[in-house]
This record gives C-alpha cells, structure tokens and sequence, in this order.
C-alpha cells in the first residue's frame, strides 16, 4: 500500500458519504457510497478480495470523499457522480436508470404517477426517491386517500376506481375544479412535509387493528407507515427543479482557508472541487477575494444561481457576475451550504493529520528552522504556557517535541507557588527558573530550543533568569497572537523581533502544532487544578467530612447539586447521621444562595 494512501486512510471521517478512486493518472475509476467512510474505504485495503476487487485496488494510487448528512443522500450522490464521471468499475450502475420522483401531472384533471424524469411541463415533482419500491406503495396509498383522476387516456364508462371510491369519474360526471385543486393542494402538502399528520392516523388504526386482533390489516397499515418513512426521509443532492447551482462553502485554522465548492447541475450535484491557500485578513474578505479570482475567466459559463455562507457579500457577486447569489438562512438550500462549510472543515483537518504524519517533512522542517534562527537543528523544543483565571490558581505546563515530534513522556505540569494574581511575567520566570535549575542539579540534557506562548514580555522574562541567574545561553522564542487569538508571527532575538516566516511553510505549521500542543496540556492541567480545589473547598470545610467520606458521597451522588436537592435519608445508606446531613445540605444551599 502506498504511503500516501495508508496516512489518508488514518484520519477518513467517521461520517456517511461518498469516496472516489483514481488511478495513477487521476481517472475516477470507481465511485462508491458508505454510511461510515472510515470504515468502508479502509475495508479495500484489508483482508481478501475477489478477483474483481483485487484488480481494482491495484489501480488505486489515491482517492477522494464527499461528506453527507446521511446514508440517503450518499446513495442519490453516488448516482449523480456515476453518470458524471462513468467510472470503468462501477459496471452495474452504468444504465440510463435515474430514481424515481412521484408526478402531480399540469392537466385539467390532474393525475398521480411515478416517473424517472424531469421535465418542463409545469408539472409537479417530488423526489427522487432513492426506494422506487416505497415510491410505488406511497402512490397507491395516495390514489386511495384523493381521488384524483387515474387512468391516462379517458375512457367511455366509468372505472372500477370510481366503485372504490378512489376516482371522481370525470370522464362521465362533473368534476369541480375547486374540488380537484384542493386534493392536489392537500397531496403537494403530504409530500412537502405534512405526511406526519397521516402517519399519525394511521398508527392510530393500526393500534385499534392490533387490538381487535385484525393482525392482517395492522400489518398492512404498518407496511404503509414503513412505505412512508422510507420515501419521506430528506436528502439535499439533488433538486427537482433542474437548476445548475454553484455552493460554496469555507473553514479556516491555523492560518489556512479551506474553500469547498459543490457543483449542482440540472439539479444533480455531480462534483466538487477543494482549495486550500494560507490566508493573511479578514477571513470573509479573503473568501470573497477568492470568489473573485475564481469567476473571473467563468463568466461564460456561470451557474443561474449561486448559494454562500453568510460570511459573505452576496450583494457585489451578485451585481459583478449578474447571477442570482444567494445567502441561505433555512432550507434544503442552507443545509447544502452546511454540508459544503463541513467537507470545508474535514478537508483542512484531514490536511493537517496528514502534514503530521509526514516525518521526512517534519524532520526537514525541524532542520529549517533551525537555519532560519541561526541555530543549529534544534532536535528537542520544550515549550512553556501559563493559564489562569484572573490569577486564580495559576498553572503552568511544559511539552517536548524530540525531532518534530510530540514526546509525551517528557511533559511536566507546575503549579504556580511565588506568584500572586494575574503575572504572566512573574509566572513564566518561577516555572523557566524551576525546571532549569532542576536539570543542572540533575545533569540532565538542556533543549536546543525554548518556546514561549508569548510576546516580547515573556521572552524577556525567560532570558532573563536563563542567562542572568543560571547563566545559561539557550535559544528561546516567541508566538505572538493577533486580536483574534490566532499565532501571527514568530519572536527570537534580543532584543526579540519578527522572523520573515511564511504562514504556509512546515516550519510555522510545526511550530502552531508545538502552541496548540502546549496551550491544551496547560489548559487541561489548569480545569484539573480548579475542580480538585472546588471539591475540596466546598465538601472539607465542613467538620466530620474528610476525603474517604467526599469521595464516597460523589460516588453516590455524582456532582454537589444533586446532594444538595436530596433528603435526609438518602444520606443514611452511606453511614452519615441524620444531623452531620442536615449540616451537608445546609452548607450546600447556602453556598448556591
């Protein structure tokens, strides 16, 4: 198996959709559907196969997925992507069959009925419906509730539909038109949504069926109930208005915009393209930049409509391209939008797993860093972050990295015991000071490179008892963050200035890998801290209740609210007197008033 391959199959999302293999000179040779992407496309490249399959997979040099909100919509995807693109392995599916949409006919006298196309007739349409089965039982439960007109030519007589009581006969008697618009007002109802209401009334004879022991009739009105669920359930990839539509969709993270773009054509979204770039501005305004630069040499073939998130400016695209742009806020419409923003999401989070997992990347960057500093190749980084609430018990944590690499067994935790209140400075020089000292006493080797989530201040700061008080000489640097608390630029010197970093280089990826790293273990050493002192605080104080007593009182309980809503004698099975409870409850309510 291809590299490339096994470290994309490491971070597929545990989500339905559809996947796409290419060969090696980037042909869609298969496309195929999976309620579990991980699953699924990892099961090609496990285990045995048939001979089919085996020669499938050894074409496949790298593949691609779409994301969807449910299994339904991965099997209408699925279609739409094999009639685009006619993948030479997808044999069974390369018929002319589409799925099937249920017709309220544009006629005098309208009628109902199933058919695989789409047309402009002023018809209506509803679907597609991915079980044609379901559709079919779906329209025989329709036939029988309204009794619209059934039979395509008009005959002479009345039908055997008319004696059911399923037909008004207009081809011997009068028919109301008020009467007919109204059962086709009540069907476009039913099949927009409102089936619930039926659903409901037929659960109920289905109920009233099972207990007159009519199990035969019950039955047939739980098929029904099945049938409807079945056609009814909602998908988005594909509309029944035939319209071509370009969706856009974007996520951003560590200085990356990720820009997703569906194409829907005919009403069918048959493919979809994925850019990623490093973004400098606003996010919104970069978006639109790129919109700009991608419609530029398009305008000849523009989509009739087209649908943004709301961080956009639909207004200018509008006005600029002379299409309809839209900004969806409900609807299948902004829940395509949704799903473009959430392949957008995944897209960049597949980017970075994988720029993790490249090591001779990683070992490269490590070295260029190192040059870029002036240096050396800095092989092990420790990186130092403060958190507190402000100054409420102040934390601090350490992470190595040992050849761009996380080494989790070298992480160290401090609690902050010099400092008072909120002093980053003063706290960044306790912990430099602590784990500095520490590793001379104990020879230990020093770091090629110290990191400091920080600006100017806390860089100073650690220099400071680096040099002056253990005189020390080891390189440090600094993450300066911008308003919006994502890492700008990279600090080193002395005094510290910016280093001509690029944002899409390894080399700052590697080192917003080494911020996030650090930030999270501090953070979740600083939550551990805060509840410990909350539990101790508030259970200790009260005389008569010491550790083994809390522990066993959280264990019964789970959390302080629910002991302090309880009764005294739910205190009684734990060994606590009547009156150590009450005290228990008073102290507790007391602290919530």
């Amino acid at each position: 198996m291809l590299s490339s391959i096994k470290d994309k199959l490491a971070v597929l999302p545990d989500k339905p959709g559809c996947y796409l293999m290419k060969n090696a000179n980037g042909e869609i040779i298969y496309v195929g559907k999976a309620k579990v992407l991980k699953n699924r496309v990892r099961s090609y490249f496990t285990g045995s196969h048939n001979g089919k399959t085996q020669l499938l997979v050894s074409e496949i040099v790298d593949f691609e997925y779409i994301v969807v909100s449910s299994a339904i919509e991965a099997l209408i995807l699925e279609c739409n992507l094999i009639k685009k693109h006619n993948p030479r392995y997808n044999v069974m599916l390369k018929d002319d069959k589409t799925y099937p949409y249920i017709k309220i006919t544009n006629e005098t006298h309208p009628r109902l009925e199933i058919t695989r196309k789409v047309v402009k007739d002023k018809a209506r349409y509803f679907g597609p419906y991915a079980n044609a089965g379901a559709a079919q039982e779906v329209k025989k439960l329709l036939d029988r509730l309204y009794p619209l007109r059934k039979c395509k030519t008009m005959p002479r007589q009345v039908c055997l539909y008319y004696h059911l009581g399923q037909c008004m006969a207009p081809c011997v008697y009068e028919v109301d038109q008020a009467e007919n618009q109204r059962l086709v007002h009540e069907i476009e109802r039913f099949l927009d949504g409102g089936h619930e209401a039926t659903k409901e009334q037929l659960t109920e004879k289905m109920l009233q069926a099972a207990e007159n022991m009519e199990f035969e009739r019950a039955k047939e009105l739980r098929d029904q109930i099945r049938n409807i669920e079945a056609v009814m359930e909602k998908q988005k990839v594909t509309f029944n208005d035939t319209v071509d539509r370009d969706i856009l969709g974007f996520a951003v993270e560590k200085g990356w915009m990720c820009v997703q773009l569906f194409y829907m054509r005919q009403g069918k979204m048959i493919e979809r393209s994925t850019t990623s770039f490093p973004y400098y501005g606003d996010e919104a305004e970069d978006f639109m930049s790129y919109l700009t630069q991608f419609y530029y040499d398009k305008q000849q073939a523009l989509p009739k409509e087209i649908l943004l998130p709301e961080k956009s400016e639909p207004e200018l695209l509008a006005q600029w391209l002379g299409v309809k742009v839209l900004t969806p806020k409900r609807g299948k419409k902004y829940e395509l939008v949704q799903m473009a923003n959430e392949n957008a999401r995944i897209a960049l989070e597949e980017k970075f797993a994988l720029m993790s997992k490249d090591d001779a990347r990683t070992i490269q960057a490590v070295h260029n860093l190192g040059h870029k500093l002036g240096i050396g190749t800095p092989l092990r980084i420790e990186a130092f972050d403060n958190s507190n609430i402000q100054g409420a018990e102040p934390v601090s944590a350490m992470v190595v990295f040992t050849e761009g690499r996380p080494d989790k067994k070298e992480y160290r935790k401090f609690k902050i015991q010099t400092v008072e209140g909120p002093d980053d400075y003063g706290s960044m020089r306790e912990v430099v000071r602590r784990r500095y000292t520490r590793l001379l006493k104990e020879n230990q080797s020093l770091p090629d490179l110290i990191v400091i989530d920080g600006g100017k201040g806390q860089i100073q700061a650690a220099m400071d008892v680096l040099e002056n008080e253990l005189g020390l000489f080891i390189p440090v640097c600094g993450l300066a963050k911008d308003d919006k608390h994502k890492t700008a630029q990279l600090l080193f010197g002395d005094p510290p200035e910016p280093v001509d970093l690029r944002r899409d280089s390894y080399e700052f990826y590697l080192l917003q890998r080494i911020q996030d790293e650090v930030h999270r273990f501090a953070i979740t050493f600083h939550r551990q801290s805060r509840s410990k002192t909350m539990l101790s605080s508030e259970l200790d104080n009260i005389p008569g209740v010491g550790e083994k007593r809390r522990k066993r009182l959280f264990q019964h309980f789970g959390s302080l609210a629910k002991m302090k809503q309880a009764a005294v004698e739910d205190f009684r099975q734990l060994g606590i007197g009547d009156k150590l409870a009450r005290e228990i409850i008073s102290h507790l309510r007391q602290l919530g008033e």
